[in-house]
């Protein structure tokens, strides 16, 4: 913390001193350690602490900021002094004064991960990527990231808010690609992380890790092209939140519902999911990669509840989004870096475990689609349209999962496919991430239950009748 209470509230004053409707000063300080191999080599060890103070004044629902990398109290008031000059009034504003700083960390750290050595470090993906070259000599590439963040934010704002907040975050990636005899190229992919300290990479193998990216890029050089058309699928919960995180969670931030770009805008209390399905935003989830005590705005993250039964109950909000419709922030107001303004975004968003056996899930099918991994994806938040591929799927037939397949895409509509879904699993299985909005990247967890859509478009490879 750098600053203290009595120049918080002087820079406060500075920014409202032309006018406003409120102020905020974010600090951050930022450690991180990163290393990576590649084709067998550490291709990047890396160390460093970054961070900075961003000044911000909202006026009239507009949002006016600045930031310095400067942690002098000089470089603040320059900032503040910046955005206070958008604003023509003039005259005596209120003192400000702060509640004392409140700190909570509900979690602790066991390992702090700044008091690792960095060969220990270094040896996690040494591990990852040998077991990767001993086990396939189909295997052409290899690269393995190991990475860690300790963040420390200060938030104050001109309505008492004084908070501080520590965030830590382990991560380990392994991606492979592989090449077989005729030619074929494909890649594997996983990774693991938590907002936990350095004992969870100590309790994960990294091998394990390997394992699972081998096992998936083995299986694509095995297997045949997905066939097109609409039938039967069943995400298991081993595919992560792909599609609650993309096909239903955009769409339920408030700034994209205020701007009218949400399908789901003016529905609260509508139907809008099956009533089997359960939509959870919590970034109060004990070590998961999306949470913290705080979000970036000073609000307490909180468990929100976004569909319940099928029903629409709220949006995720920030500070600004929250004011426009009459509601409280409901701890969603979130910025990649002390450089850029808060805006809503997702923290774990998952849909909550149903009633149904996984494994009577899939026998119930006679024939369809089963995807165990989800990949990448794209989404019309103002028509809830997506289109999202699979890195790992298998064709279901007499109720049991069969050959696997690749190429496969899965395209629908968000709130339809939601109304549809006629079983939700009693398992749950997550999935980390960065995501990205308005240029920002956050780290977030999606997850879901495996659950059953009756009819989906599975694009893939058209059969010609013969």
């Amino acid at each position: 913390m750098t600053f203290n209470k009595k120049q918080l509230e002087r820079l406060l004053e500075i920014t409202l001193e032309r006018g406003g409707d409120f102020a905020e000063i974010y600090e951050e300080k930022k450690s991180v350690n990163l290393c990576s191999m590649e084709e067998k080599k550490i291709e990047d060890v890396s160390s460093g602490t970054v961070g900075g103070v961003g000044v911000r004044l909202i006026a009239n629902d507009q949002t006016y900021y600045a930031y310095t990398s400067e942690f002098s109290y000089e470089a603040v008031e320059n900032c503040a002094k910046a955005v206070a000059q958008t604003q023509k009034g003039k005259g005596p504003v209120n003192k400000i004064k702060l509640d004392e700083i409140n700190v909570i960390q509900k979690k602790d750290t066991l390992i702090d991960p700044e008091d690792v050595e960095m060969d220990e470090k270094i040896e996690l993906i040494r591990k990852a990527d040998s077991y990767c070259w001993s086990r396939d000599e189909r295997i052409i590439q290899v690269k393995v990231v190991y990475g860690d963040v300790t963040q420390n934010v200060v938030i104050a704002n001109s309505e008492g808010v004084y908070v501080q907040d520590k965030r830590v975050r382990t991560k380990l990636i392994v991606q492979i690609v592989a090449q077989d005899e005729d030619g074929n190229i494909q890649s594997g992919y996983d990774a693991i992380g938590a907002s936990t300290g350095f004992e969870f990479m100590r309790s994960n193998n990294p091998e394990k890790v390997a394992e699972q990216a081998l096992r998936r890029v083995q299986l694509l050089l095995s297997a045949s092209p997905a066939p097109a058309g609409k039938m039967t699928v069943v995400m298991s919960s081993e595919a992560g939140g792909t599609m609650v995180h993309e096909a239903c969670g955009h769409g339920l931030e408030a700034d994209l519902v205020e701007k009218g770009l949400s399908v789901y805008g003016g529905k609260i209390g509508e139907l809008v999911a099956s009533p089997l399905v359960t939509v959870i935003d919590d970034g109060t989830m004990e070590n998961r990669y999306g949470s913290a005590t705080y979000d970036d705005e000073g609000a307490p993250c909180q468990k929100n509840i976004l569909i319940e039964n099928g029903i629409l109950k709220k949006y995720m909000t920030d500070r600004l989004s929250a004011k426009k419709m009459g509601a409280e922030p409901s701890g969603n107001g979130r910025r990649e870096s002390y450089k850029h303004k808060p805006v809503t975004r997702m923290t774990n968003t998952y849909i909550a475990p149903g009633p149904h056996d996984p494994e009577e899930i899939v026998k119930e099918v006679e024939y369809g689609f089963f995807a165990r991994k989800m990949g990448g994806g794209q989404v019309n938040t103002a028509t809830g349209d997506f289109v999202f591929e699979v890195s790992e799927g298998y064709m279901i037939e007499n109720g049991k999962i069969g050959r696997p397949v690749k190429g496969a895409t899965l395209t629908g509509n968000g709130p339809e496919v939601l109304m549809k879904i006629d079983r939700v699993g009693n398992d749950l299985g997550y999935s980390i991430g960065t995501c990205g909005k308005d240029g920002q990247g956050v780290s977030v967890a999606d997850a879901q239950p495996t659950i059953r859509i009756p009819e989906l478009i599975v694009g893939g490879v058209v059969e010609e009748e013969e």
